[in-house]
């Protein structure tokens, strides 16, 4: 009787995605944000949110402030809200905020909620989100007020936001999206049309 050997089985070392671990380190870093002072986290807590070590971090991102400043930047979100003609904006805006939240678990608007958390920080997340957001709003809007107007309609969403994702009320949260598109957006686009 002979004995076969087989050569030891190396494991195959994983391949990220690099494009996935981007995202899941600024979802984790978002997280955070929304709960802790911008002083008080670190790259370690960070990375054990998202499942990474630190050292990828760094790989991707370079440093705490450079992953904080994109964390703190509504550019693209702001791009994906406002992605509609103004004539169907409010239900888009609606529709995104409510997607957001139930298929990426993160709101495109909600981390400004915590600006007053971080200090200098959160004056340069209140200038972004005024720059990127309402400001874009604005200049897409027509008629009287139109900077009212885009605040008060982020103002909603803001507040659609909260009741959702912070407050979870508990009726809001057993609607379906489309039932609250459907009650909810008009109230949005109203302040979008003049």
């Amino acid at each position: 009787m002979s004995a076969v050997s087989t050569p030891p089985v190396t494991p195959t070392p994983v391949r990220r995605d690099a494009e996935a671990t981007k995202a899941a380190i600024l979802k984790a870093a978002r997280h955070l944000l929304a709960r802790h002072a911008h002083a008080d986290i670190t790259l370690k807590a960070v990375a054990d949110r998202a499942g990474v070590s630190p050292p990828l971090i760094l790989k991707y991102f370079g440093n705490k402030d450079t992953l904080f400043a994109r964390v703190m930047s509504f550019e693209t979100d702001a791009a994906a809200l406002l992605a509609a003609p103004v004539e169907e904006l409010g239900p888009h805006m609606v529709r995104h905020v409510l997607l957001s939240q139930t298929q990426h678990g993160a709101d495109p608007l909600l981390r400004i909620v915590f600006a007053p958390l971080h200090g200098e920080q959160g004056d340069i997340l209140r200038a972004n989100f005024r720059y990127q957001v309402t400001d874009l709003l604005t200049a897409r809007l027509s008629g009287p007020d139109a900077g009212l107007r885009a605040e008060l309609a982020v103002a909603a969403l803001l507040g659609l936001g909260v009741m959702y994702g912070i407050a979870r009320g508990t009726e809001v949260r057993a609607s379906t999206v489309e039932a609250l598109v459907e009650r909810y957006a008009p109230a949005v686009q109203a302040y979008l049309t003049p």
